[in-house]
């Protein structure tokens, strides 16, 4: 059942066709993780020395793989990726790339766009069979403050982009998202720009937060359309004290990719 601000079901039986789609796209993913994790990954950090150079192309690998899934859902008809250019984002070097955060594939399709992305994951997924691979390739969230902000200022440093969802979490279907202030701390620890990406489109219902997993958009494919906004710059907020600086920047990231409606941040 959808919710009620969505449009009734145009076309059931291309709605049942897309769900079933849709499953099978996780399955897929699935599948081509643990190929990635046990014969890939393994080969090419026997091969790829130091672990700086595997890092590198193991990223590049990521993002490739996921430029292969989203070709794979995109020709079986439930999903368009819209974006200024490929070149765009294959230039960007840098930057904390902060995006909202409205489905379940918002940060394949930033990985899929950029090669030399970094990012903070969940600590949980150390416990998962990705684990040994995602700690070599990415950052996790279990450090503590001062060492997580070291990782994120190096890994910028060596001109690799940060992806951050300031959120945390999907962006609810009902009540106010809330921005937390990491992201802004890390651009004025490590003094790179922000590049601020808006993820628009159709509705992602399906993806969204505490959607079931039968659900799909009621009448079309799911649309992304990623957008590039205007730089922020850290040296802006140079002469406030910190904690005022991070609470600015922070609200200024939420008026930028949710409206002008003031920041509800941690």
């Amino acid at each position: 059942m959808c919710p009620s601000e969505l449009p009734p079901i145009s076309n059931r039986a291309l709605y049942a066709y897309r769900v079933f789609c849709k499953w099978f796209s996780f399955f897929f993913f699935g599948l081509c993780t643990v190929i990635l994790i046990f014969l890939i990954f393994p080969v090419m950090r026997l091969l790829l020395h130091p672990r700086e150079r595997f890092r590198k192309y193991g990223r590049r690998f990521v993002s490739a793989s996921l430029r292969f899934f989203v070709g794979v859902m995109t020709v079986i008809g439930i999903v368009k990726l819209e974006f200024p250019s490929r070149e765009a984002f294959r230039n960007i070097k840098s930057k904390v790339v902060v995006a909202n955060h409205p489905s379940l594939l918002d940060v394949v399709m930033l990985l899929s766009l950029i090669p030399n992305a970094d990012c903070i994951v969940n600590a949980y997924v150390k416990r998962s069979i990705a684990g040994g691979v995602v700690r070599q390739l990415y950052i996790l969230n279990s450090l503590d403050y001062d060492d997580l902000l070291k990782a994120c200022s190096e890994s910028l440093a060596e001109g690799n982009c940060l992806i951050i969802f300031p959120e945390g979490t999907r962006t609810p279907r009902t009540g106010k998202a809330v921005f937390k202030k990491g992201a802004a701390r890390v651009a004025l620890t490590s003094g790179r720009d922000i590049l601020p990406v808006h993820i628009g489109g159709t509705d992602k219902y399906g993806l969204g937060k505490k959607d079931p997993w039968t659900g799909f958009n009621p009448v079309d494919r799911y649309v992304y359309r990623i957008s590039m906004k205007r730089e922020i710059s850290p040296a802006q907020y140079r002469d406030l004290p910190v904690p005022a600086a991070v609470r600015m920047m922070t609200n200024d990231l939420y008026a930028c990719l949710l409206g002008n409606a003031s920041a509800k941040s941690l």
